[in-house]
Parts: structure tokens; sequence; C-alpha cells
């Protein structure tokens, strides 16, 4: 058993290893997959564990379920960190593993932490051996596993999902620790004010790895009072956090997800949840550039033409967010944001592109009428380009009805929203005129 299971017996590791679940029942949260009569709460239990992914955020117990699953099973288990690991390691795991089944017919379990740091080349390593049965696999992963690894690997495993813990999983997690004497702090005789409690559950975002590491930090850093124990305060406890940490990556989940959280509520007409999710954005240190063009696309998507003033608003938001940057960009992008979120909404311009698109891609493309063609040029009269073109300004109200198009199509249909009310007025009439 490698070095990552060992600590949960290491005096000096944080409080978030020591206080590890020994057994399924201690762990927390996590309902959905192990609850009672759940298909990995019975697999576990019956020590019949089939190669898994476990899927989630940091904090949510994917390592807690391996310790649990390592010391319930009667299989060999070895566990690896990607980061860490190579192909040389898998390949020696991966002979003992042959060995072992051959001999003796036991069963080997390997753990892999952070699986998505493995290559393609890394995760075809272990795929002859886990199709083979050779060794079962269970990979842990914060990425989203459709995107990280490899198709033929998930499909010869379960994927699980884990959830950020909730406040109340957290808070029960920190009073364990409390009270706990052998693994946690309750040698220490810590009393803990119940607003230091909520405000570190609260803090951690469902993490927690990150609120129990944050109660340690404040209560060994707390003087003893004059009867020798440790008052947690909520002061306390907010200095054990300097920043919170939100969880949100690059290039993953989090960063895409919040993204089509924030342009969801701009086109859902919500200002408030608008503002809420590019502040998370903002927080997170994520481009402002970003943040910008997505405005930029709701703008034209969402709202188009029944406020043609959303995308100019836009694209001043972000000219002004690549000269002056952050933290002051975060006013005129927030102005942007509030604007499209308000303006009335018309996705007509989008529609009609993409029945255009559409078919352009599927049909045959049809030639430019004659009298549509570029005639400037020495000759075009003599191909009979231009010819009976008629100028739209030297007629009434600067229209005239002709041909402009191949073949007779409708893409644009303008709603009754905002502006575009009048451009459907105008159309309706321009086309009353032509008949």
């Amino acid at each position: 058993m490698s070095f990552l299971f060992e600590t949960n017996l290491n005096a000096h590791a944080p409080l978030s290893v020591r206080m590890r679940p020994a057994a399924l029942d201690e762990c927390v949260g996590q309902e959905h997959i192990l609850g009672p009569g759940k298909l990995l709460t019975r697999a576990i239990e019956a020590d019949r564990v089939t190669s898994l992914v476990l899927y989630g955020p940091p904090g949510s117990g994917k390592t807690s379920l391996a310790l649990c699953i390592s010391r319930r099973t009667n299989a060999c288990f070895e566990s690896v960190n990607a980061v860490a690991s190579n192909v040389e390691e898998l390949r020696k795991i991966i002979a003992a593993a042959r060995n072992r089944l051959a001999t003796s017919g036991g069963k080997t379990i390997l753990f892999i932490d952070e699986i998505h740091r493995f290559n393609k080349a890394q995760q075809d390593v272990l795929m002859p051996d886990v199709e083979n049965g050779n060794l079962i696999l269970i990979g842990a992963t914060t990425m989203n596993p459709f995107f990280s690894l490899v198709s033929p690997l998930l499909s010869r495993s379960l994927v699980f999902e884990l959830k950020p813990l909730t406040r109340e999983n957290i808070k029960s997690l920190l009073q364990r620790a409390l009270l706990d004497r052998e693994r946690g702090l309750g040698a220490l005789g810590v009393k803990a004010d119940a607003a230091a409690l909520d405000f570190l559950a609260d803090i951690s975002d469902g993490d927690a790895r990150r609120a129990l590491n944050a109660l340690e930090v404040g209560c060994l850093t707390t003087p003893r009072d004059k009867d020798g124990g440790v008052v947690l305060t909520l002061e306390a406890a907010q200095e054990s956090i300097q920043k919170k940490q939100v969880q949100y990556d690059s290039d993953g989940d989090a960063h895409f997800d919040t993204a089509s959280a924030f342009i969801k509520s701009m086109r859902g007409s919500d200002p408030d949840a608008a503002l809420y999710w590019m502040a998370k954005m903002i927080y997170a240190g994520e481009d402002p550039r970003f943040i910008a063009r997505r405005i930029c696309i709701c703008a034209a998507e969402d709202v188009g033409n029944a406020d043609p003033n959303a995308l100019v608003m836009a694209s001043a938001a972000l000219h002004v967010a690549e000269f002056v940057g952050l933290p002051e960009a975060r006013i005129p992008l927030a102005q942007a944001a509030v604007y499209v979120a308000c303006a009335p909404k018309s996705n007509a311009v989008y529609l009609g592109i993409d029945k255009a698109l559409e078919d352009v891609k599927t049909k045959k493309a049809g030639n430019v009428p004659a009298h549509l063609r570029d005639a400037s040029y020495a000759g075009a009269s003599k191909l009979g380009h231009g010819q009976g073109y008629k100028y739209a300004h030297d007629f009434p109200g600067h229209y005239v009805a002709q041909q402009y198009m191949p073949f007779p199509a409708v893409y644009y249909e303008p709603t009754e929203m905002g502006y575009e009310k009048k451009i459907k007025e105008r159309q309706e009439a321009l086309k009353k005129s032509k008949d």
C-alpha cells in the first residue's frame, strides 16, 4: 500500500488527511451514489468493485472513497499519483498483477489519483489489462472524464460523479474533527463559536479539505485562554482563510459551465444572476476579454435587432476592457452585461443566418442573377451583366421590388420585440407595396 493511504495514520499529516474516513459509514454526503442500496455501496461492501472513475471537484471525497475500498477489499491495493508516475511504474504494477492472478488468483486494484494527468499513451498502457481483467482500475479526477480520458478506457469503467459537499455536510465534518481525540483536534479542548463553523462551512464551497485545513490553522494559531482551552471565534476563522478560493479552472468544466450560466442569465433577462456569474469569473482571475466576448456573442445572438444598441454597448465594453484592464474594467463589463440582460430579446438574426447557411450547404448553389452582377469593368455590358438593375434610391421610399436571390426563400423573420417590431412593420409595408 502506498504512502497516499498510510498518511491517514500520520500525526504530522494535515487534519484533512487524518480525518479521512476509516469505513464507508464514516463518509459524509454523496447520497446519490453512496446511499443505502446504491450500486457503489453494494459493490464496496461485497468486495465486487469493478473498474470505475470517480469524478468531482476538490475535497468532495474521491480519495476517501478509494481509502474505504482499500480497507474493505481482499485484493492487493496499489495506488499512484498521475503527476509523479510514469509508464515504467505502471508496467511494473501490471506485471505484478498478472503474476498474482496467475499464481494465487488474487485480484489487484490500481488507484490512480489525478488520472486526467496521464496522456493518451499512458492511458493506453492500461487498456489491455483492464480489458482482460488482470487488474481493476479506480481513477480519480477533477476534470470531466469524457473530455480528459480516452473513450476505450471510459467504455470499460463505471463513471460516478461526486457533488460538492453541502453546508451541513461540511459542518458535520468540522464538528467530528473537533471531537475526535485520536485523529482530530479533540485533545485541544476547542470550543468553536457557531458563527465560526458556519463561516468555514460557507466559505469552503463544498470542499472538505479546505474547510478542515482552515479549521486546523485557526485552532492551532489561537492562543489558549486562562483555562487552557482554545476558543475559535468568527474572527479567528476568517483569519484562517485570507481569500476564498472558488472552484474555477481555466480550461475545464468550471470555466465553461460558469460562462454558460453567465450567457444564459443574460439571455433569460436576469441581470442579478449575470452579475453574480461575472463576479465569479473576475474573482477567479478570468481574462476580462473572454468575459467581454461572451457579452458580445449574447448581444448579437439573443438580443439582435430587438435592441441594436446592445451590440454597440458590448463592443464598447470589449474595447474598454482591453484598454484599461482590471480592476476598472469590471465596471464597463458590468454595465454591458446588465444592458444586454435587460434588453428585449430576439434570436431572429441568429436563426436567419443558420437557415441561410443550411441552404447553402444542402441545396444546389444558385447563380447570381445577371442584373446583380458586377458591371464596373470594360466588357461587362457585352456579357449582359448589370443590365436591368434598378437603383433603389431612384424610386419612392428608396425601395423597388426586384429579384435579389436565385430562388425565393425567407430567412429573417423579425419578431414583435423592441425595435424589431418596427423592422417587422416596415418589411410588411414593403411587401404590400411590392404586391
